[in-house]
């Protein structure tokens, strides 16, 4: 029996995945020597379930999935697990598409969990969040005239010399109610939740659910959406691709996405080798 029981949270884009969107066959190896060890592994990603769960059936988790950047923490293969979902207030969804609207950003999408709200049909965007025009239900059109109803999270696609002035509306506008948050590379993307919702509320969650302590985390990632739960995690580590304020904040550095860097140091710090 290990001494010790870790609970391993993994970002997906620029973490666990590669450029080409894929886990390494090195990954996978290790991370099933860490759950064969008695780790438990969770997948904490901003991108919505229905873009995660094939790399959740490909490691052959049985765990919970924290979606949305912490707004959605549920178990894909335990309906028994209770849910949590704290969505967007309508009437503040409305306003930020309006700020989008003034910006003329590329595109803009809602998740409301399985329900897609697309402004204009797009098919890099749809493929990035793994929904197709037969996927149902999902409604393509005005999101100003169509969202009814309290979104998981709103998906930004601006163009790339509005990125600044974008993130700067949003503070000055909405900033008590929202938080706003990049997707790791390689999507240009502005993810946006209820304001208090981040990663490390759901994995506080998850590690009392398996009654382990916050010193016993590990955490992996390389965006700003990744800076909370670095923070809580009592080992928290950044990519050598992550940004300059997550590497500032970590206790520890490993190596990039295109360098197996997840298992690189899961494989040295529990000694699985």
């Amino acid at each position: 029996m290990i001494k010790k029981q870790h609970l391993i949270a993994l970002d997906l884009d620029g973490t666990l995945l590669t450029d080409q969107q894929a886990i390494s066959e090195r990954s996978k190896s290790v991370i099933k020597k860490a759950r064969e060890a008695g780790h438990i592994v969770v997948i904490a990603t901003g991108r919505p379930h229905r873009a995660s769960l094939d790399y959740y059936h490909e490691l052959a988790l049985d765990t919970p999935m924290i979606n949305f950047n912490g707004a959605y923490l549920h178990h894909p293969t335990d309906k028994k697990w209770e849910v949590l979902h704290s969505p967007l207030p309508l009437r503040t969804a409305k306003g930020i598409i309006q700020t989008c609207y003034d910006l003329e950003v590329d595109n803009i999408m809602a998740e409301v969990l399985s329900n897609v709200y697309i402004d204009r049909y797009d098919s890099k965007l749809m493929e990035i969040v793994h929904t197709s025009k037969e996927d149902n239900p999902i409604k393509i059109g005005s999101l100003k005239n169509l969202l009814n109803e309290d979104p998981t999270s709103l998906l930004i696609y601006p163009r790339d010399e509005h990125i600044d002035e974008l993130r700067a509306n949003l503070d000055r506008d909405h900033a008590a109610v929202i938080e706003h948050r990049r997707w790791g590379a390689p999507w240009n993307i502005i993810e946006i939740v209820r304001k208090g919702m981040n990663k490390a509320v759901a994995l506080e969650r998850v590690a009392h659910y398996y009654h382990i302590d916050p010193t016993e985390i590990l955490a992996f990632g390389d965006e700003d959406n990744d800076l909370e739960m670095i923070e809580y995690a009592g080992v928290g580590v950044a990519m050598g691709n992550a940004i300059a304020q997550l590497k500032e904040m970590a206790n520890y550095q490993t190596k990039t996405n295109q360098e197996d860097g997840v298992a690189a140091f899961i494989e040295d710090y529990l000694k699985l080798g």
